[in-house]
């Protein structure tokens, strides 16, 4: 993998685990999430537009990426307004790479190699460390947004052969976004929003946008497996940032379960 390569994708997984931690540590994370989203797409805009390339091919995947993405978000943010971070990031990003292999096998009739078996065994593993002995808050949380994560990277995948990923981004981005921000709206009324908006959202929304673009970067100069196996290394700077940051209970089990549970997606992604 070229430096340059390994670099970006270092660095998206940093940028990815630090705004997961600007609004879990947020005093209202629904709030806090309903604004940085609407600023994420705007800030995708102007770039998308510069290299819009889509067609309606797309379309139908444009809208199954968004209701799938709102659907992440809102379980998200319930998940760190009620659990820790260190539990729900670790199983989200680290058992979705396993759904995703174990859906390729029953509806593709897709093989496996004993290093994709090793991987799954090692991300188990690491599942039950991070959730501990009695199930720890927000192993549910954590499996659940594991589901959407895999279902959406699946459509994504298709999506992208038929636009630009930069234009496709935009338009799931603007549309989940905005739909949040409306939904939550009609919830709970403006006044949250303006008590939420503040650098800690503004700086997330930004965030997400410069990290997706990161993975973009390395995927120009590496293969998408190599990408997806340093990009795992998040769940280890989410969860060192849970216990500095947002001052979290990170047992010596929990830090070896995401230990395992990036062991185990490198193989995956190999």
């Amino acid at each position: 993998m070229p430096a340059e390569a390994l670099a970006f994708a270092l660095a998206a997984a940093v940028i990815h685990a630090s705004w997961n931690v600007l609004l879990a540590g947020a005093r209202d994370v629904e709030a806090a999430t309903a604004v940085a989203l609407p600023v994420s797409a705007l800030a995708v805009a102007p770039v998308a537009a510069v290299w819009w390339d889509l067609h309606a091919s797309a379309w139908p995947f444009v809208a199954a990426s968004s209701a799938l993405e709102l659907v992440y978000f809102a379980l998200l943010a319930t998940a760190y307004r009620r659990a820790e971070l260190s539990v729900v990031y670790p199983l989200a990003r680290g058992f979705a790479p396993v759904l995703v292999l174990l859906g390729a096998v029953v509806f593709t009739a897709a093989t496996t190699s004993t290093r994709q078996v090793v991987g799954v065994l090692l991300v188990a593993a690491g599942i039950l460390f991070v959730r501990g002995v009695r199930r720890g808050r927000g192993a549910g949380f954590g499996l659940a947004i594991a589901i959407v994560i895999a279902a959406y990277t699946v459509v994504d995948k298709h999506g992208v052969q038929h636009a630009a990923p930069l234009a496709y981004l935009e338009l799931v981005t603007a549309f989940m976004g905005f739909a949040y921000f409306a939904g939550f709206v009609a919830i709970r009324g403006a006044r949250p929003l303006r008590a939420a908006w503040g650098w800690r959202p503004v700086a997330a929304g930004l965030a997400s946008f410069a990290a997706y673009g990161l993975v973009l970067a390395a995927l120009q100069l590496a293969s998408a497996a190599s990408v997806a196996a340093v990009r795992e290394t998040g769940v280890l700077f989410a969860t060192a940032l849970g216990a500095v940051v947002l001052k979290e209970n990170v047992t010596r089990w929990r830090l070896a379960g995401a230990v395992l549970v990036v062991g185990g997606t490198a193989l995956l992604s190999l």
